[in-house]
C-alpha cells in the first residue's frame, strides 16, 4: 500500500509565492509521482483560533481551495477537502484533548509567541518562567482562547484520524509534530494497544525552501506584510517588487551580499533562468550592478509563474460546481478512512453504543 501523506494550510487568506514554492508546487509535483496517497485540506477549524471575521472565513476557503485546484491539485488523483466537512475530526478532538495535559500545551513554543502577539506582552525571553501567568492573567478583556492551547491537538487528530505516514511541516510545526508522536505513544500506552503509528516530517527528499519576503528579512509570510500573492495583478506585483527593500549596493568587487539582496537573489533563483542568475551575480561582484533592473526582471520573471496560475484561480472562482464536486469527493474519501478511524478509537477507549 502507499504512504500516506497529509498536509493543509490554514484558511487566512490568499496565498503567496512562499506557499506556493514551500509546498503547492511540491505536492502538485508529489501527485503527479503517483508514489503516495496524497491527502490536501484546507483547515478552517484551526483558523478559527485567531478570531475570524465570519463574513469572510468562507471566501478565505473558497479562495485557497481555488488557489488549489489552479496550481494543479487533482480531485481525482489527490483527496483535497474542508476540514469541517470531517466533523469525525472535531468528536476525535475531543477524545484525544483527554490523553493531553495543559502544561505540555502551554510549553509549545508557537503557542507563547502568539499568546504574548494577541496579549500585546512584549519580552525576549522565551524561557520566561512567569508567561503562563501572564497569559492566563487577570484583566478579563484580554484573554488565549483555548482553541489557540490545544491547536496542536487539533494539528495531531488531523494526522492521526487519517493515519498519515508523512507530514510536510516548515521548522515553525516540528514541535507540533513531535507533540503529534508523542499523543501516539501515550494512547497506545494507556490503552495497551499498537494502534497509531508515529508520522514522520517529508522534506519532498531535498532542503525545505525558504521563500523571503520583499522587506530585506525574514520569510515571506502574510502576517508581515511581505507577501506576493499568486492572485496579484500584474501592475501590483510589479510595484511591490520595485518597492522591496536594497541597500547602497557593493562598494568593493566580490563584496558579501546583504540580507536583503540575497533575499532578492533567492527569489530571482527560483523564478529566474540560470544564465539571468548568472548575468546579476557577475554585475553585483564586478559592483556594475543596478538594482532597478534586477528588480524589473524579477518582477517579470514572477509574473510568467504567477499569471496563468491567477487566470485558472479565477476562472475556477467562477464555477461553483466544480468546487462542489472537488470537495464533496474529497469529503467523501477522508471521511471513510476518519469515520473507521474514530469507530476504533471510541471502541478501544471503551465508548460503546447499546443499539
Amino acid at each position: 500500500m502507499k504512504e500516506i501523506v497529509l498536509s493543509g494550510i490554514r484558511a487566512t487568506g490568499q496565498l503567496h509565492l512562499g506557499n506556493y514554492y514551500g509546498a503547492l508546487s511540491k505536492f502538485v509535483r508529489m501527485q503527479e509521482e503517483g508514489v503516495y496517497d496524497s491527502n490536501f485540506f484546507i483547515a478552517d477549524l484551526h483558523a478559527l483560533t485567531t478570531h475570524p471575521d465570519p463574513k469572510i472565513l468562507h471566501n478565505n476557503v473558497k479562495s485557497i481551495l481555488s488557489e488549489y485546484l489552479a496550481a494543479g491539485l487533482d480531485p481525482e488523483k489527490s483527496t483535497i477537502f474542508v476540514q469541517s466537512d470531517v466533523p469525525e475530526i472535531s468528536e476525535m478532538f475531543l477524545l484525544l484533548n483527554m490523553h493531553v495535559g495543559i502544561g505540555e500545551l502551554m510549553r509549545t513554543a508557537s503557542f507563547k509567541d502568539k499568546a504574548r502577539k494577541q496579549l500585546g506582552i512584549k519580552t525576549d525571553n522565551d524561557n520566561d518562567d512567569n508567561i503562563e501567568k501572564e497569559i492566563i492573567g487577570t484583566d478579563s478583556n484580554k484573554r488565549v482562547n483555548a482553541g489557540l492551547l490545544t491547536y496542536p491537538t487539533l494539528m495531531a487528530v488531523d494526522i492521526l484520524i487519517q493515519h498519515a505516514d508523512l507530514v510536510p511541516v516548515g521548522k515553525d510545526q516540528e514541535q507540533h509534530l513531535e507533540l503529534t508522536r508523542r499523543f501516539a505513544r501515550r494512547f497506545n500506552s494507556v490503552y495497551g494497544v499498537e494502534y497509531f503509528k508515529e508520522p514522520a516530517n517529508f522534506n519532498f527528499g531535498g532542503n525545505a525552501v525558504k521563500v523571503p519576503g520583499l522587506d530585506g528579512s525574514g520569510k515571506m509570510g502574510k502576517s508581515e506584510g511581505n507577501c506576493i500573492y499568486l492572485l496579484d495583478e500584474e501592475k501590483v506585483l510589479r510595484k511591490k517588487v520595485m518597492r522591496a527593500v536594497t541597500d547602497e549596493g557593493p562598494k568593493a568587487p566580490n563584496s558579501p551580499m546583504s540580507e536583503p539582496i540575497k533575499n532578492l537573489f533567492t527569489l530571482l533563483e527560483l523564478v529566474s533562468t540560470q544564465d539571468k542568475v548568472k548575468f546579476f551575480t557577475d554585475a553585483y561582484n564586478d559592483c556594475s550592478i543596478r538594482y532597478g533592473d534586477l528588480k524589473k526582471e524579477l518582477a517579470e520573471d514572477i509574473i510568467k509563474v504567477t499569471a496563468p496560475i491567477r487566470e485558472r484561480i479565477i476562472d475556477i472562482q467562477n464555477n461553483d460546481e466544480y468546487l462542489a464536486k472537488a470537495v464533496k469527493m474529497g469529503a467523501e474519501k477522508a471521511r471513510a478512512r476518519a469515520s473507521k478511524t474514530l469507530e476504533e478509537v471510541r471502541e478501544i477507549m471503551g465508548i460503546k453504543r447499546f443499539f
